[in-house]
């Protein structure tokens, strides 16, 4: 029975991949692209590839499907969306396969008047005994946060979690307490900001996001385009290796 449903499966895999081969020879730059993703990445680090891919390709519609590193990986085993973009939990599927697009640390983020405005190195003891803003502990890296406490025996008061950095900065801004978001966060904010970063990378060491496409799936010309958009490291050999498994060592 195992066997037969196995059979099954690929046999309606190989349906799906056929079906999408003849509609990329007859719109080969039209058609929908469905990218998976949180909100961080939706937000800081897609806006800038997902224009210029449209630039590239007018016809070809992009949609946008965010949702929780898991969600991101369901969407990608049930085919709702052709690439997938996280930092947590993509790699632990053997339905998927991954591949590091670029790294990034956490930075702490207070009002310019707050007492650890003015210090250039802040230390976890500093941070434990501030009540905290983070984000929820399925995203953006937040279980980086939780084991750097606890290697030191450090329990962090996290007073408000949140999947979205831009919620976490207004909370902030209110002085509920010292937010930990993602460095990408931080870019578009004025010289000027009310808001002072302090790098944490030190701290709380560096997260990965990672690029993920369903094993065995066909992929079509623009996803190529669209991952080397995101990093010119991502070429098409590259993952084509990748999805061969040919390429699971691959690191930055």
């Amino acid at each position: 029975g195992q066997q037969v449903l196995a059979c099954i499966e690929i046999i309606l895999r190989e349906v799906g991949n056929l079906k999408r081969i003849g509609e990329e020879y007859s719109r080969q730059d039209s058609g929908t692209f469905s990218i998976a993703t949180t909100h961080t990445q939706a937000r800081y680090v897609l806006p800038m590839p997902v224009a210029q891919l449209r630039k590239h390709l007018p016809q070809l519609r992009i949609s946008l499907h965010q949702g929780s590193p898991d969600q991101v990986a369901r969407m990608l085993i049930d085919e709702t969306a052709d690439l997938g973009l996280a930092t947590e939990s993509l790699a632990q599927y053997d339905e998927l396969v991954t591949l590091p697009c670029y790294e990034w640390q956490h930075v702490m983020v207070v009002p310019r008047d707050h007492p650890l405005a003015s210090v250039e190195r802040v230390n976890l003891e500093q941070l434990a005994a501030e009540p905290l803003v983070s984000y929820h502990p399925s995203f953006t890296g937040r279980t980086r946060i939780d084991k750097a406490f606890a290697a030191r025996h450090l329990t962090p008061n996290v007073v408000l979690e949140a999947i979205d950095s831009d919620v976490i900065k207004t909370y902030v801004r209110l002085g509920m307490g010292v937010g930990i978001v993602a460095e990408m966060a931080m870019r578009e904010e004025p010289a000027n900001s009310d808001l002072v970063a302090r790098p944490l990378g030190a701290l709380l060491g560096s997260n990965v996001t990672r690029i993920a496409f369903k094993r065995g799936a066909y992929l079509r010309n623009y996803v190529y385009t669209f991952a080397e958009l995101l990093s010119e490291r991502l070429g098409r050999r590259l993952i084509e290796k990748a999805m061969n498994g040919e390429a699971d060592d691959f690191e930055l």
